[in-house]
């Protein structure tokens, strides 16, 4: 830990709302830079007082936003003398245990991202744990992939990128269509969403976030060689109206997951889409 970590965590510590901190992001996962986020994770009961959370970082903040509830309920300030973003994010633990239940034991799924939070528990930092909750619910997210959930996220997501009247390829082909760069930004945003729910889920490893993906999923065994070149590429043309370069690189982005589909143990549950 930093100084400014372990001055946080020790006065935090003594909140009695506090069950549990934990440091996250790239600083756990071995990809920080000099100017990584400290991305702190508070779970408690109900959010300190917004007094007491003022009195603490309002000393050592320049530009503190305090009770940001734009995503999670945080507080997120820039440390004045190392100039280091520190953003602090407050989290029930009940939500969190719901959380990875719904993942981990009932294999839902969603529509991209759909094993973040799962990520995000397995590989945080404990720094403080009052009573082992914690503890119980970060050796739970250290468990193996579960099968049924890896062939859920695929069905639920590949017939996106291909072979649905919904596919996100034809939503974009349509926007490009209509001159849309707006919805093609966006259709093109969720399509890669889907692609690397799909991408982790056949290598059995939870989704990461998207920051940094290509560099995270270059290093899984099974993803495509060309995937980092395919992708740059893809956004470069999507603003550029060609049609049919857009859709062929996109067809070849999903053409190269079919064989790691196929020797993958999840082949024989490779999702279709049954027309009528």
């Amino acid at each position: 830990m930093t100084s400014l970590v372990r001055e946080l965590c020790e006065a935090m510590a003594t909140w009695p709302e506090v069950n549990a901190i934990a440091l996250g992001g790239s600083r756990t996962t071995g990809l920080a830079s000099a100017t990584s986020d400290i991305d702190l994770y508070v779970y408690a009961q109900q959010d300190p007082p917004l007094a007491r959370r003022r009195e603490l970082f309002l000393p050592r903040a320049a530009h503190l936003e305090l009770d940001n509830r734009f995503w999670e309920n945080g507080d997120e300030w820039t440390d004045h003398e190392t100039g280091t973003v520190v953003d602090l994010m407050y989290r029930a633990p009940e939500w969190i245990d719901a959380a990875l239940a719904r993942v981990l034991d009932e294999y839902q799924c969603s529509v991209g991202y759909s094993t973040c939070l799962w990520h995000n528990v397995r590989t945080s930092k404990i720094l403080f744990d009052r009573n082992g909750w914690f503890a119980d619910l970060h050796a739970k997210a250290q468990q193996p992939y579960p099968a049924q959930l890896a062939r859920a996220i695929i069905a639920k997501n590949y017939p996106l990128l291909r072979g649905a009247n919904s596919s996100f390829p034809m939503q974009i082909l349509r926007a490009v269509d209509r001159e849309d760069v707006v919805s093609v930004n966006h259709r093109i945003a969720a399509f890669l969403a889907s692609y690397f729910d799909v991408l982790f889920a056949l290598n059995g490893m939870p989704h990461p976030g998207e920051k940094r993906l290509v560099e995270h999923a270059s290093q899984l065994l099974l993803s495509p060689g060309s995937l980092c070149d395919d992708v740059n590429l893809i956004l470069r043309t999507a603003t550029s109206r060609k049609r049919k370069t857009l859709l062929l690189l996109l067809d070849k982005l999903v053409d190269d997951l079919e064989p790691l589909l196929a020797r993958s143990a999840l082949h024989s549950n490779h999702p279709r889409v049954h027309t009528v």
